[in-house]
């Protein structure tokens, strides 16, 4: 992977940019309220989800008018990693296997050349649809007992595999002129809950954690980073990773992560308390960003009072991270989709 662009230290010390937010929004076209708090608060991206994608024409309509609330090209983020987790499906888009499934039934010699296929195809069908920001690698390891909620999503057992092949999902989608995003750091295989649902508690000892978070070291250069919401008691026993500054000094110290770092959605159940200390926590813990998903306007609103903006050293990551949105290279989509069943036999048919 080519060496990263340096990232400055600070932006000056009167620059400041968009509001430290990424938020969802409700439905398939924005409502007049969207629009105006959208406006106001000048978030810096979106993300959209199952709820916001009709066809790719509604879809285009929605990624541009989301820009137009606020004036400027701001990324627009989705999950879209194939199988359990995509939000682009059939009939409009491919269908795909999870990624566990899918390299199951690959060579092993053949699991990265089918894995930067796989996700330049994916590239190709969101830069089409204004979305310029996918949520992917998974860099979590799954162990033995643990929650399924990463499972079949995981891109192998072991952290020198995983390392490996998010290499290759990072090259297709960037490839695809789409800026990948490394979750969930440092590391949600060990969780024997669904973060969405309550609070992953992981008792396991520092030195198999440091372990299963080597996978993401090799990815310090990644533009984008999410947070786990998982507590590890062997690192601060009191507050989850989202939330605590001994977790996120690990992240930006012990693997050395560069990038942009945004918490994972503040509106999921592992959090609890009122949205603006959640978030007030996350951004003193360490966060760059707050990522809002659920598309409530109370909720956003709290969040956009808890906010400020991107400034000094978060400002110069956030700015390096949108300077890795480059336009795509040279593509033949059909040539990738025989090349890509020929080596996994993945269902990409639409």
């Amino acid at each position: 992977m080519a060496a990263p662009a340096p990232v400055p230290t600070a932006a000056g010390p009167t620059a400041s940019g968009p509001s430290a937010a990424i938020y969802g929004c409700s439905g398939l076209a924005l409502t007049q309220a969207e629009r105006a708090f959208f406006a106001d608060a000048d978030p810096f991206g979106f993300i959209l989800f199952a709820r916001n994608v009709a066809d790719p024409a509604q879809l285009r309509a929605l990624t541009a008018e989301l820009r137009a609330c606020v004036g400027r090209d701001a990324p627009i983020l989705i999950d879209q990693e194939g199988g359990r987790v995509a939000r682009l499906t059939p009939p409009h888009w491919r269908r795909w296997a999870d990624v566990g499934t899918m390299l199951a039934a690959c060579p092993p010699e053949a699991a990265e050349e089918a894995l930067e296929l796989r996700y330049r195809l994916i590239a190709a069908e969101l830069r089409a649809v204004g979305i310029d920001v996918n949520c992917a690698p998974v860099l979590d390891v799954p162990q033995q007992g643990a929650h399924p909620v990463i499972g079949a999503r995981a891109l192998g057992t072991d952290p020198a595999t995983v390392a490996r092949l998010g290499g290759a999902v990072r090259r297709g989608l960037e490839a695809g002129g789409v800026a990948p995003v490394i979750k969930h750091l440092p590391g949600h295989g060990r969780a024997g809950a669904d973060s969405h649902e309550a609070l992953p508690v992981v008792d396991a000892p520092r030195a198999a954690l440091e372990a299963d978070f080597a996978a993401f070291a090799p990815h310090a250069d990644a533009p984008f980073g999410m947070t786990a919401h998982v507590l590890y008691t062997a690192l601060d026993a009191e507050a989850c990773a989202t939330l605590s500054p001994v977790v996120i000094g690990l992240i930006r110290e012990t693997l050395g992560f560069r990038g942009l770092l945004m918490s994972d959605d503040v509106s999921m159940r592992a959090l609890a308390g009122p949205m603006a200390a959640r978030c007030d926590a996350a951004l003193r813990a360490g966060c760059d960003v707050i990522l809002h998903c659920n598309g409530l306007m109370d909720e956003m609103e709290a969040v956009a009072g808890a906010v400020g903006p991107l400034a000094g050293a978060t400002l110069a990551r956030a700015e390096a991270a949108l300077a890795a949105r480059r336009p795509p290279e040279p593509f033949d989509a059909a040539l990738a989709e025989a090349r890509l069943r020929a080596l996994a036999a993945e269902p990409v048919h639409a």
